[in-house]
């Protein structure tokens, strides 16, 4: 079978990048080298396309999302890694090497697909690194890009086995923190493709950062830390529900990629 010339490529770029940009995709150049490359055939290409087109996310079509320079799996209905939250296991990756033992054991809190606990596997190897969400869908998805013995089902803390009680290094979590009244005005892509429980953080968005905060003494070792992915607005919040249960807050910033991570320590 003879290769498809030079033209013919160009004019399948042209014409995905066209119906891309039709259909409100801002990055649709960007867009139309990924779904071309994962696309096995024409109708593979097409089908691809469409969904794109009809408003599914980018990751989801593709079957997976690029995080801290791992492709992490990702099904549809689950929560996609945003850029952002780069910050969060960047700091958990930090953390987990400052640990006193030679295995920091590390949560990945609502973990959506796991990624930020594959990120710190993939930097930290020696790590012993557990997962948790309430959505089945995260769990397998999640059981996709770590030790599926480890990613566990269950709200919060309770989904963890009673075993890691008090002994936890490292407490990362990406709970949801967009106040109830702003979910009709997120993109499409997040407000009809993924979790309400991956996004809705009740009246102020902070429902699950106090929740957490009650929650991380009973779970952290001395010394362990409990670091939440926030917003700028929201951060002094966070921050005051870590104070009210005796952590020492501390926030973070990165404006490269928006991200604001509040850490509470427990020295």
């Amino acid at each position: 079978m003879s290769q498809p010339s030079p033209s013919s490529a160009a004019d399948r770029f042209d014409q995905v990048v066209a119906r891309l940009r039709a259909a409100g995709c801002v990055f649709a150049e960007d867009e139309a080298r990924l779904l071309l490359a994962a696309a096995a055939d024409p109708g593979d290409l097409a089908e691809l396309v469409r969904r794109r087109a009809e408003g599914l996310p980018l990751e989801q079509v593709l079957g997976w999302a690029e995080f801290l320079g791992l492709r992490i799996a990702v099904e549809p209905g689950v929560f996609v890694p945003r850029r952002r939250t780069e910050l969060l296991a960047r700091e958990a990756i930090d953390a987990a090497r400052a640990a006193a033992g030679p295995e920091p054991l590390v949560v990945d809190l609502c973990c959506g697909s796991g990624a930020v606990g594959a990120a710190v596997l993939a930097a930290v190897p020696a790590a012993v690194v557990h997962a948790a969400d309430i959505d089945a869908a995260a769990v397998r998805c999640a059981r996709r890009n770590l030790p599926p013995e480890r990613v566990h089902a269950g709200d919060l803390g309770r989904a963890l086995p009673a075993a890691l009680r008090g002994r936890v290094d490292v407490l990362a979590v990406n709970a949801p923190y967009v106040p109830t009244a702003r979910i009709p005005l997120m993109p499409p892509e997040a407000r009809d493709h993924e979790p309400a429980t991956a996004l809705d953080g009740g009246d102020d968005g902070l429902d699950l950062h106090r929740r957490v905060a009650a929650a991380a003494p009973a779970l952290l070792a001395p010394g362990g830390v409990l670091l939440i992915e926030t917003s700028t607005e929201q951060a002094a919040g966070t921050a005051a529900a870590m104070t009210r249960h005796g952590l020492l807050p501390h926030t973070t910033e990165d404006p490269d990629v928006a991200g604001t991570v509040v850490r509470g320590s427990t020295r």
